[in-house]
C-alpha cells in the first residue's frame, strides 16, 4: 500500500519549535525574556524564572584576586587612547633588545630590531598622521611638565583633532595650534593653568597663542566659561607654603568681591594672587607681594593694584 501523509502519532514526531521566534515564559507565559550577557542565562524579567543556562563559560579560564593580577594575565592590549595618533591600535615594538624570555638578543638581531623599529615609525604615520604624531606629542609634553591629569590631555588631544579634520592648521605651526588646544582644554575642565604658564612650556611666544586660541574657539564652536579667580588660589597658595586659613579667606575674598563686580576685565590669575596676598596679611602670614607675583607668574604692580581695589571694596585698611 503507498505510505499516506499522517499527523504526528507521539510528542517525539513534532517539530521542534522555531528557534527563531519570539520565546515564552513556561512559568507565567509572559514574553519579556532577555539572556544575560555576563552568565548566558535566558531569564523571565516578569517571575525571574531561569529558563536555560549557559552551556559555555564566557569568562577567562583563570582567575585573578587583584588587579593587579587581572591585568597581568589578561591577554588584550591597553584600551583606545586619542593621545596617540593611530588611537594604540597598530603594533609597537619593543625598545628592550630582549626577547619573549626575557634573553638578550644577540648584535645582528639588536642591529635588525634597530632597522625594523625605525622602518615602523616611518611608516605608522605619512602626510597628515605624521603632523598629528607630532602634535599629540607636543601637548604630551607640555602637559607632563604643568603636571595637567590624563583627562584634559585627552580633552586637548581631541580638540586638536577637531582642527585638523577642519583644516584649521594651514598657515599656522602645529606648536601654536597644540599649545592652543591644551590652553582651551584647561579652560573647559577647570583646571587652573592661565596663558602665561602655557607660554613657559610651549615652543610659540603668548600672542601667537592667544591668536590661534581665539580662532580655534570661533571656528569649533567651543563652550568655554570665563575662568574663575577661585580655581587659581589653592594653587597659590600651596607654592608659597601657606595654611589653609589663608586659602579660605582668599577665596571668601574673592566672592565677596566678584558681587561688586570687580573681576571684570581683569585677569583671573592677578586677581588671584592679589586676594591671596590680602588674605595673608588678614590671617597673620604676611608674604612678600614679589613672592606672590613669582608664585602667580605676574607682575607685581598687577597685585598692587587688585589688592588696592579689594580693600576698598571691603572696607579694610592697608
Amino acid at each position: 500500500m503507498p505510505e499516506t501523509d499522517r499527523g504526528p502519532t507521539s510528542p517525539h514526531d513534532e517539530e521542534p519549535a522555531d528557534s527563531d521566534g519570539p520565546r515564552t515564559c513556561p512559568e507565567c507565559g509572559s514574553e519579556h525574556v532577555v539572556e544575560d550577557p555576563q552568565t548566558g542565562e535566558i531569564v523571565c524579567v516578569d517571575c525571574g524564572l531561569v529558563i536555560e543556562e549557559a552551556s559555555v563559560e564566557r569568562g577567562p579560564e583563570w582567575r585573578a584576586y587583584t588587579e593587579e593580577e587581572r591585568v597581568a594575565k589578561a591577554r588584550t592590549g591597553a584600551p583606545t587612547t586619542p593621545l596617540l595618533h593611530d588611537r594604540g591600535l597598530t603594533t609597537e615594538i619593543d625598545w628592550r633588545d630582549r626577547d619573549a624570555y626575557g634573553t638578550a638578543l644577540t648584535p645582528e638581531r639588536r642591529a635588525r630590531m634597530q632597522r625594523l623599529r625605525e622602518w615602523q615609525r616611518r611608516l605608522r604615520a605619512q602626510g597628515r598622521e605624521r603632523s598629528l604624531r607630532d602634535a599629540l606629542g607636543e601637548i604630551d609634553r607640555m602637559a607632563s611638565a604643568l603636571d595637567v591629569p590624563t583627562s584634559t590631555r585627552e580633552e586637548a588631544a581631541i580638540i586638536f583633532r577637531r582642527a585638523l579634520e577642519a583644516d584649521l592648521l594651514p598657515g599656522r605651526s602645529i606648536e601654536g595650534v597644540a599649545s592652543s588646544a591644551l590652553y582651551a582644554a584647561c579652560r573647559r575642565d577647570g583646571v587652573p593653568r592661565s596663558l602665561d604658564a602655557i607660554t613657559n612650556v610651549s615652543r610659540v611666544d603668548r600672542d601667537h597663542i592667544a591668536r590661534t586660541y581665539r580662532h580655534l574657539k570661533r571656528e569649533l564652536a567651543l563652550e568655554i566659561a570665563p575662568a574663575e579667580p577661585a580655581t587659581f588660589v589653592p594653587q597659590i597658595v600651596s607654592a608659597l607654603g601657606l595654611s589653609g586659613r589663608v586659602e579660605r579667606r582668599a577665596i571668601e575674598i574673592v566672592r565677596q568681591t566678584a558681587e561688586q563686580d570687580l573681576i571684570s576685565g581683569k585677569s583671573p590669575t592677578g586677581y588671584a594672587a592679589a586676594a591671596v596676598y590680602l588674605a595673608a596679611r588678614l590671617c597673620d602670614e604676611p608674604v612678600r607681594q614679589r613672592d606672590v607675583a613669582a608664585a602667580a607668574d605676574v607682575a607685581e604692580i598687577t597685585i598692587r593694584k587688585r589688592y588696592h581695589e579689594q580693600a576698598d571694596a571691603l572696607g579694610i585698611e592697608y
